[in-house]
């Protein structure tokens, strides 16, 4: 079986100075002979008497006279005729006669001080690259170097980027850690600070911590807890399923005063359908209609498709399509991606290339998320033809591929049993700075058991945890799974005590 391997001029010039010493040089020498030499206007004598030796009469002023030719000699070098302000006495062949060394480096020194001026833009330039491709530990690299510059100072906003992309990032303790430095630089913090961090914890599912950072903000006169920081705890209860949660913190916005928007109830509404609960789904539903703040959206009508989407039900999908139409809302792009994603799971070809004229029609581009649609249905099948056929097409079209596009194209190279092709896939992601994340790294460990590549498999596993990207519970089944088929039951052993480790330390791996 074919190996995965993936182990992944300045010129110098003269100043014044210069000329000051070399005319200080020649002082004592050239002083009788410049006074011999010129006259009272400052014309050499000596070019004029050459003029009178080659026959042509010339005129003489009432303070000199015409010399009689002498013996013949070489003719003296040719001087310069000075002008004011110039040097007199200096020419090119002076100058290298009395060369002296001039300045160095003058031209680095001038690029230095420039670059120390154009330092700040350059190191800020650098650090919200790095926030915009997602790269964290090359951010907080970044700016770690930031702050040991003179010019540095703390700012809200700095922090706040840096806050959300670990939170994204799947590194709630490495934003607490940032959080508190700001502290200590004397920044001060605000709600909004609190509720990046807030969130930091609710992407990993530490509802313990994210908690614990609400009732810090209780006790904070100005860091009081807002509907947005609510709602994205909500958020976190109901993807745990934790509703009873959900009612307490209700409860407690009501006695804040706090009304929820129309994004805590989708967030209610979304929670309530994944977990089979329509009844209550449908309540909060119809609460929203009859509510003047918060009407039910573009959002919720997403929100309702993806839900019975994913889990195939079409029928009852496009049942509230309709539905929704009846309201007055009307569909956006990634509504139409939604039906897409839909149908083609459930292989439904038809419906889908139906919903892409449409939204040609309708002059609705095609984004990112339309091609992973199409290309994660051919790749589920190893239709490799017409995946390759959709990519081409999606960079064609100038819409730049994401770290789901590469995910579902190396699942299906390795679905057709093209390993080889993997490992370019990898390598391209690589090349065009790919975000590596969960889903990123289970694709390629999945293909590595595929391919029966234990050994890289075991590698990638590695490089994951290196790059502090967090297992979960898809990458240890794929890697038991693959144990299992060769009975190395010592390997599934370690796996599961691994695993049971990162639960007792804190971290969700579901």
């Amino acid at each position: 079986m074919a190996s995965l391997s993936l182990s992944f001029c300045s010129s110098s010039s003269l100043r014044s100075s210069s000329f000051l010493v070399l005319l200080e040089e020649k002082k004592s020498k050239g002083k009788a002979r410049m006074i011999e030499d010129y006259d009272s206007f400052g014309f050499p004598r000596r070019t004029f008497a050459s003029t009178v030796r080659n026959g042509a009469a010339a005129p003489s002023s009432s303070s000199s006279s015409v010399r009689t030719p002498g013996p013949k000699r070489e003719p003296p070098a040719k001087k310069r005729h000075w002008k004011e302000g110039e040097f007199p006495g200096i020419s090119d062949a002076s100058l290298l006669r009395f060369s002296r060394t001039p300045i160095k480096n003058v031209k680095k020194k001038l690029e230095r001080k420039n670059n120390a001026r154009a330092w700040v833009n350059t190191v800020t330039e650098a650090l919200a690259e790095r926030i915009q491709k997602k790269q964290w530990e090359g951010a907080l690299q970044v700016f770690d170097m930031l702050k040991e510059q003179p010019f540095y100072q703390p700012k809200e906003g700095t922090y706040m980027k840096l806050l959300v992309l670990l939170g994204k990032s799947g590194q709630p303790h490495r934003a607490c850690q940032l959080f508190e430095t700001m502290v200590e630089e004397g920044c001060e913090p605000t709600s909004e600070l609190y509720t990046a961090l807030l969130a930091a914890y609710c992407r990993s599912k530490l509802l313990d911590g994210a908690f614990s950072v609400l009732n810090q903000m209780k006790t904070l006169p100005r860091c009081q807890p807002d509907v947005f920081t609510y709602s994205i705890l909500i958020k976190a209860c109901v993807d745990a399923s934790h509703f009873e949660l959900v009612d307490v913190l209700y409860e407690e916005m009501d006695s804040r005063l706090i009304t929820p928007n129309t994004v805590t109830q989708n967030i209610v509404l979304s929670g309530y359908g994944k977990a089979g609960k329509y009844d209550q789904m449908e309540k909060v539903l119809q609460g929203m209609l009859e509510c003047n703040t918060c009407k039910p959206d573009v959002w919720t009508m997403n929100t309702i498709l993806s839900l019975f989407g994913n889990k195939g039900q079409i029928e009852m999908m496009e049942r509230w399509y309709e539905k929704f139409r009846s309201y007055g809302i009307e569909p956006e792009t990634r509504s139409f991606n939604i039906l897409i994603g839909a149908y083609g799971k459930k292989r439904m070809y038809d419906k889908m290339s139906s919903v892409m004229e449409y939204m040609r029609k309708l002059s609705f581009p095609w984004t990112t998320s339309t091609y992973n649609n199409v290309i994660e249905v051919f790749a589920d099948v190893g239709d490799v033809k017409n995946m390759e056929y959709t990519f081409d097409q999606m960079r064609a079209e100038g819409m730049k591929a994401d770290t789901k596009t590469f995910s579902c194209l190396i699942n299906g190279y390795s679905n057709a049993g093209l390993f080889h092709k993997v490992l370019s896939c990898v390598c391209l992601a690589g090349k065009l700075e790919i975000p590596e994340n969960t889903l990123f790294y289970n694709a390629v460990i999945s293909a590595c058991a595929k391919a029966e590549d234990l050994m890289e498999m075991e590698r990638v596993f590695k490089r994951m945890k290196d790059k502090h990207c967090p297992p979960n519970s898809s990458t240890y089944s794929i890697m038991v799974e693959a144990y299992r088929k060769e009975g190395m039951n010592d390997k599934i052993f370690d796996l599961e005590q691994e695993k049971l480790e990162m639960v007792a330390n804190g971290l969700e791996v579901d």
